[in-house]
């Protein structure tokens, strides 16, 4: 297939260059200030478009599909994963076309967007992120001593408790033979948990053991972390990946960029919070500001960003005003490499993504509206975003008309 005379994103140069794009097999075969159509090519004109790599959200929680995640084990889970499959769709319809999810998903998912029964992104599982025993995640109700059914070994929870190094690598065996190509831990308290969003989770000894097993895996670590407290310890054991990060200091970040650490801060999560109001409203907002602040520390270091949003229910609609969110700290450039290029470098396996080079990975977007002029183009996709091509499959296509006169 070829597409021709659109604006294509240079994210090193930080600007749009009109160019041709042709893929096939699933990558980027070429691109080209000109490129003619060969016999029979299918070929689509996105004059007056924008196109960027395929968008990727390095935090999601696909079956995050009840806004009280305590619910989720009280569903069939025939229930859940049908739910899971329409969370997935509209994610894809919003331009992402490869998420690493932060907890819950697994093998069975990713084979479902594969084999073609469910539609959505490329999918990246953690499988159940470890969780320390009435600690964040700890999602047991009173009276229960099991997290999620213990028949089907707690597969509709985002979370798994354990604690202990011992028990720790048992653990990160058993999800990454479930299918988990990282490994997620829950290295501090929550927003609404006991001792407050700062309290330390695991000692360095278990830390470091979850790092271990993962290593010796092949695979690495992602920690849901707040506090600099929690920060340091995580990057000292060895995690490569610091979601959320609220309450970095300068120090820690100088360590992160020295370590190679990437920071996922989740800002869409927060501010949808602080909007409810009340005690955990108040709390939320601080930790929107907090995580601001986080982001401007970790660009004086010379930390990597990446791109995350970590909604579960009803809050799912929101995922794309991260965008906007970020672009209040960040330049829009570097929110689109925050979601391309960056947030790439988290996903495991040889293949290239999130650029528009010979050889990478064909997913692709357009908008009809340059992002770099306005963020909004990424914010709004249900009025600019007009294309999106996973694997050099269009998926979707308004009112782009190609060579055969039909719509893409």
């Amino acid at each position: 297939m070829l597409i021709t005379d659109g604006h294509v994103l240079d994210i090193d140069a930080r600007r749009f260059r009109k160019r041709d794009i042709r893929f096939g097999d699933g990558i980027f075969m070429a691109v080209a200030d000109r490129l003619d159509a060969k016999p029979g090519e299918r070929t689509i004109c996105a004059e007056g478009l924008w196109l960027l790599p395929g968008l990727i959200d390095a935090h999601v929680h696909v079956i995050g599909v009840e806004d009280d995640l305590r619910q989720l084990h009280r569903q069939p889970p025939y229930l859940v994963a049908a739910k899971s499959a329409r969370v997935l769709d509209r994610m894809l319809s919003r331009g992402f076309t490869s998420v690493r999810d932060a907890g819950g998903a697994d093998a069975s998912l990713v084979t479902a967007i594969e084999t073609g029964l469910f539609r959505g992104p490329r999918l990246f599982p953690s499988g159940r992120g470890l969780a320390q025993p009435g600690g964040q995640g700890d999602f047991r109700s009173d009276g229960e001593s099991d997290l999620g059914c213990p028949c089907c070994a707690g597969r509709r929870s985002i979370t798994r408790l354990a604690s202990g190094p011992a028990a720790l690598r048992l653990a990160v065996g058993e999800e990454i033979a479930a299918g988990a190509t990282q490994i997620k831990v829950m290295a501090s308290g929550g927003i609404a948990s006991p001792g407050g969003p700062e309290k330390r989770q695991y000692d360095v000894d278990e830390l470091r053991a979850i790092v271990n097993a993962a290593t010796e895996a092949g695979t690495y670590v992602m920690a849901h972390a707040y506090g600099a407290a929690a920060i340091r310890a995580c990057v000292e054991a060895g995690i490569r990946s610091i979601e959320h990060g609220s309450g970095l200091d300068k120090a820690t970040a100088v360590l992160m960029a020295e370590r190679g650490a990437v920071l996922v801060p989740t800002l869409v999560v927060f501010d949808r919070l602080a909007r409810s109001g009340g005690a955990l409203g108040e709390t939320a907002q601080r930790i929107f500001d907090e995580s601001c602040a986080s982001i401007r520390l970790a660009q004086a270091a010379g930390v990597q960003i990446a791109h995350g949003s970590d909604l579960e229910g009803s809050a799912h609609v929101d995922q794309s005003a991260e965008f906007r969110l970020k672009a209040s700290v960040m330049t829009a450039s570097e929110v689109i490499a925050s979601a391309t290029v960056v947030s790439a470098r988290l996903l495991p396996g040889p293949a290239r993504r999130g650029v528009l080079d010979d050889g990478a990975v064909a997913d692709l977007i357009a908008l009809d509206q340059n992002p770099l002029a306005d963020i909004e183009a990424l914010a709004t996709p249900e009025r600019h975003l007009r294309l999106v091509i996973k694997g050099g499959d269009v998926v979707l296509g308004r009112h782009l008309v190609g060579n055969e006169g039909a719509e893409a």
